[in-house]
């Protein structure tokens, strides 16, 4: 019997809501709504102490991050990416005009194939924009050995590694810059937002200026920036919020452990084994539908959605699948069959801090059914 409310593949966390009224109060007071006001200041430094990171510029969403990454790098020609993303990793190369250049995913984690970037690299490359997908670290070094040896910048898009860490620290301090989403379907939120880590006080001020129009005082424009500032509602969400992700993580983790547990012994239904990271997040959990299971991976899908649970087949499609993008030479099926065939394979089940026990049962009980 379906289930009376959906379950979605996410549900954003929210703090009490009585705790954010002295929020607002002083927004209120200080009349101060935009342009770097109190709480926006006290909402970046708390980020970087709460990351481990030195300098990191907050944006109205993520994907104004990336694209105001690109420009305060110069980043032009081609930048090799991946096809294994959501939609805004390559439509922030677009709007800049540069040329996306896909490069098939590494089967056991699903990011960027280091070992086969450069082979991918022409005089025209500037840059690699790799993901974290799922949270799940790059192969960092071995990225950073192919953009030292061939003169390439590196930009991250760490849109689902809030929190993650590796060995040596925070996974946001690789690259020439990391770029993070605040989104609502993110660990982290506030409601939208974004935000660029960089690594020295020279580049975060380019970037502050390109966000705020290129203004570097009343009267002096440095570059032909944008409007991407976030705003002081944001940031009072945000400094609310940091008071319970480490609760929230916590929840997420034991929703993890459970589905592991739940799962284990379903045939055809994999699950990737937990990252090589010191911390993970938990920001998704994919299973791939593999040939032996009973139905097919969108008879699955379907399934769910008549009991009204959302799993989701991220990413599905390719972003090379799209209409901008299936006629470049890179994105041909053939050059990308690791990420074509994990694409027709995944789904995303339901994964947040107030999902019920009961729920995930009801979750593996489907997963179970071995007919239509």
């Amino acid at each position: 019997m379906p289930l009376n409310s959906p379950i979605y593949v996410t549900r954003p966390f929210l703090p009490p809501l009585a705790e954010l009224y002295p929020y607002l109060e002083q927004i209120w007071e200080n009349r101060q709504l935009t342009n770097a006001g109190p709480f926006h200041q006290q909402f970046e430094q708390a980020l970087c102490e709460y990351l481990g990171v030195d300098h990191i510029s907050l944006f109205a969403n993520g994907t104004l991050a990336l694209v105001t990454a690109l420009q305060a790098l110069r980043i032009t020609g081609e930048v090799i990416t991946t096809p294994y993303s959501f939609v805004a990793t390559a439509h922030s190369l677009l709007w800049n005009g540069i040329k996306p250049v896909f490069v098939d995913i590494d089967p056991a984690t699903f990011n960027l194939d280091a070992e086969k970037i450069e082979a991918a690299i022409t005089p025209q490359t500037t840059a690699i924009l790799p993901v974290h997908v799922y949270g799940r670290p790059c192969a960092t070094d071995r990225i950073q050995q192919i953009a030292d040896t061939y003169g390439l910048k590196v930009i991250y898009d760490a849109a689902h590694a809030f929190a993650v860490e590796d060995k040596g620290g925070s996974i946001l301090r690789h690259g020439d810059l990391s770029i993070l989403s605040f989104h609502a379907t993110k660990v982290f939120t506030t409601f939208e937002g974004g935000a660029i880590i960089s690594p020295d006080e020279k580049t975060k001020k380019r970037i502050d200026y390109l966000k705020n129009f290129g203004f570097a005082d009343e009267v002096t424009v440095v570059a032909p920036g944008i409007n991407g500032k976030m705003n002081e509602f944001q940031a009072a969400i945000g400094l609310l919020q940091l008071k319970y992700i480490d609760m929230a993580l916590e929840q997420r983790a034991e929703i993890d452990r459970r589905y592991r547990e739940l799962l284990s012994d379903i045939p055809g239904i994999h699950y990737l084994p937990y990252p090589n990271s010191k911390r993970h997040n938990y920001s998704y959990f994919p299973i791939l539908v593999e040939s032996e299971y009973p139905l097919t991976r969108d008879e699955l899908y379907r399934r769910f959605r008549e009991e009204n649970i959302y799993v989701r087949r991220y990413f599905y499609p390719l972003i090379s699948d799209f209409p901008m993008y299936r006629t470049l030479p890179s994105a041909s099926k053939p050059n990308l069959q690791n990420a074509s065939i994990t694409s027709d394979k995944v789904l995303c089940l339901p994964i947040y801090p107030e999902l019920e026990v009961k729920t995930q049962k009801k979750i593996a009980m489907l997963l179970t059914v071995k007919n239509k």
